[in-house]
């Protein structure tokens, strides 16, 4: 049995080793990766965002009607829209806190009232009292994003528009496919995402709610729009492109594994209401020839997307939102959460402290690693900087290159000189993060036995989380 000098010894023979060796691993063979699918530059850009917050809005609110997740279908006196205190500085100063890197807001919901100036119908803020007029939601909550380091989404919905009585993605309630009013409200749809698209900046995302359907389907054609104005975004979504996926649950988890990779249906279609996707939602596909990285969403308040009050008592608990962050981010999708803003126009005080908990508490956790390195090949090694107590493991892959790694496996050297298995998996992708025993070791190596090219492990990362 080796003594705990010989363990000490050994630890820095490998960390010597793993100084040396990412370095000489970069020009590793690379025959076999020219099939992967690999993500766009914006579709990376959102993966590395991980966390996101919704803000969900609409003038019902503001007029004091809280149907249910805002589906009332009469039409409400825009002259109602008056949130005395509204302040989308203080909604991304909770996004903040809450460690998230973009935001996304209801520029239009299902009532169809449009947040920012706009001649296209009179439903909307030049209609309001608030601010006589003149008020400008959207552009308000770009500037605060931007202002914070936030990249801003837009959430705009097509679904659903009771002021145009769109519902279902139709006029006249859902049965006005391919009739003139039908085309009318299209020509209104396609120049709402212009003017949303063209305004504004560079955005992160447009999020069409439940989809959008395009011209083949009787729908508007926004495709082009969106690639003339908005090249450097992520599309979400319509049966033709889905930059990313829903993953089926208003949950915020995911089970493992979970590729970033989805299956090409008939004629190339994609999107949530393919057959062929519907069946690997939740979990991707690896052998899939389409980028679409899982999108997890979920309320901060328990069922509820919209505000209504004396619901504090349903904001999930600091363990809840863990527990979420570990199965969503922790497993290669992308974490949103849904926070509601009250009639006043705020965030109300018991969400942002619960933020504020969540953001601190995955920053003590995850904000100081034990060691980290980065390698490339079946095997990366990572030596403590002396034996040490960890139980969690962070891997990443370089998703540039695509998902390569298929069977992993992390292993620590304990006393003894011996290397012992701690956790296993098949999926890495963008992030995984795995919790195991706590156990003492003075170096890790994660070993790659099954990939479908050399791995590029962008990030190898233990922690001791107490």
């Amino acid at each position: 049995m080796s003594t705990r000098r010989e363990f000490l010894a050994c630890g820095g023979a490998l960390m010597a080793g793993a100084a040396l060796g990412p370095s000489l691993l970069w020009g590793a063979d690379e025959t076999g990766d020219r099939q992967l699918p690999r993500p766009t530059r914006a579709q990376m850009t959102w993966q590395d965002c991980e966390i996101g917050l919704l803000y969900s809005f609409d003038l019902p609110i503001a007029a004091g009607i809280f149907a249910n997740n805002n589906t009332h279908r009469e039409r409400v006196d825009p002259a109602k829209y008056n949130p005395t205190r509204l302040d989308t500085d203080q909604w991304i100063e909770a996004a903040k806190a809450a460690g998230a890197k973009y935001a996304v807001f209801t520029a239009t919901h299902f009532s169809g009232f449009m947040q920012w100036q706009s001649d296209l119908y009179p439903y909307g803020l030049k209609q309001a009292a608030w601010r006589d007029g003149k008020g400008d939601v959207v552009g308000d909550f770009v500037n605060s994003c931007r202002g914070a380091g936030i990249k801003p989404g837009i959430y705009y919905s097509t679904h659903r528009n009771a002021y145009q009585t769109v519902w279902g993605h139709y006029v006249d309630w859902g049965k006005g496919r391919g009739t003139e009013k039908q085309k009318a409200y299209n020509h209104i749809a396609e120049k709402q995402l212009e003017e949303l698209c063209s305004r504004y900046g560079d955005l992160v995302q447009i999020w069409f709610d439940a989809g959008v359907k395009l011209p083949h389907e009787g729908g508007p054609d926004v495709l082009p729009i969106f690639a003339k104005y908005q090249p450097n975004s992520v599309f979400y979504n319509s049966s033709r492109r889905s930059d990313h996926r829903w993953v089926g649950n208003e949950a915020g988890r995911v089970p493992t594994p979970c590729w970033a990779t989805m299956p090409a249906g008939k004629n190339g279609a994609v999107g949530h209401n393919n057959k062929t996707w519907k069946r690997c939602l939740a979990r991707g596909d690896p052998d899939g020839t389409i980028w679409s990285p899982g999108m997890a969403d979920t309320p901060l308040r328990n069922h509820n997307w919209f505000w209504k009050p004396g619901q504090e008592k349903s904001v999930k608990s600091l363990d809840g939102l863990l527990g979420i962050y570990g199965a969503s981010v922790g497993h290669n999708c992308n974490l949103l959460l849904g926070e509601v803003i009250t009639s006043e126009g705020l965030v109300p005080e018991h969400d942002i402290q619960r933020l504020a908990e969540f953001g601190e508490e995955v920053r003590r956790q995850f904000g100081k690693p034990v060691a980290e390195t980065a390698g490339v090949g079946n095997t990366v090694e990572l030596a403590l900087p002396g034996p040490g107590r960890i139980n969690h493991m962070i891997a990443m892959e370089d998703i540039a290159h695509g998902e390569r790694v298929r069977k992993y496996v992390l292993e620590g050297l304990v006393p003894g000189g011996r290397w012992q298995p701690l956790c296993a998996g098949q999926c890495v992708g963008h992030k995984r993060i795995q919790s195991f025993d706590s156990i003492e070791v003075a170096a890790v190596r994660l070993h790659v036995s099954a990939a479908k090219a050399t791995p590029r492990i962008r990030r190898l990362a233990v922690f001791n989380v107490t």
